[in-house]
């Protein structure tokens, strides 16, 4: 057994890169201020009896630098699309004109950017976790493959590749970090 394990790096990297595929993810719904269609990506309707994003009742456009427009498809979704924005918590009202609803995007206020820097950092925290489980688990399959009789040196280089690649993706997970807060304070 000993001469035979094999620890699945690419396992734990995908793993890791799902946990930063994640925060990336998370980030582009925080505001920054600027207009994005990927800002309504989390916002889930109720359409036709079951949760649907929001991209699959109605085409999403950002027609300029501080406005949102969502032309829905079906005239009876309009109100539910309208109430599913309302109660988002992404502090945006918006605006029925027909079938398309205006999403006018504000001005971020300093206390507003400031907290949306604390939020960017708890889901960095949230992504750190996720990677640092991983690593557990990789560590776990390496202190088993020791106990079956894996040589100390295989051990140590096993424990050096898992380490090495949960650095890595926590410092990009901390340049993401200060990319996005940077963003976010930018006036």
């Amino acid at each position: 057994m000993s001469d035979d394990f094999e620890l699945d790096t690419d396992d734990l990297k995908r793993r890791m890169e799902g946990a930063m595929q994640n925060l990336k993810t998370e980030f582009a719904s925080l505001r920054t201020g600027r207009a994005s269609g990927s800002m309504l990506e989390p916002i889930q309707v109720e359409a036709y009896g079951q949760m649907t994003p929001i991209n699959q009742v109605g085409t999403i456009n950002v027609p300029e630098p501080r406005m949102v427009t969502i032309n829905v498809w079906d005239k009876s979704m309009v109100g539910k699309v309208e109430k599913a924005i309302r109660e988002s918590g992404l502090g945006i009202n918006p605006q029925l004109n027909g079938t398309i609803i205006m999403l006018p995007i504000p001005e971020l206020n300093e206390e507003r950017r400031r907290e949306l820097t604390k939020v960017a950092g708890q889901y960095a925290e949230h992504a750190r976790v996720s990677i640092r489980n991983v690593r557990r688990d990789g560590m776990d399959q390496i202190k088993k493959a020791k106990a079956d009789g894996m040589s100390e040196d295989d051990q140590k280089f096993w424990e050096a590749e898992v380490q090495e690649l949960t650095d890595k993706m926590i410092k990009g997970v901390d340049a993401a970090l200060e990319h996005k807060q940077a963003e976010i304070m930018q006036v």
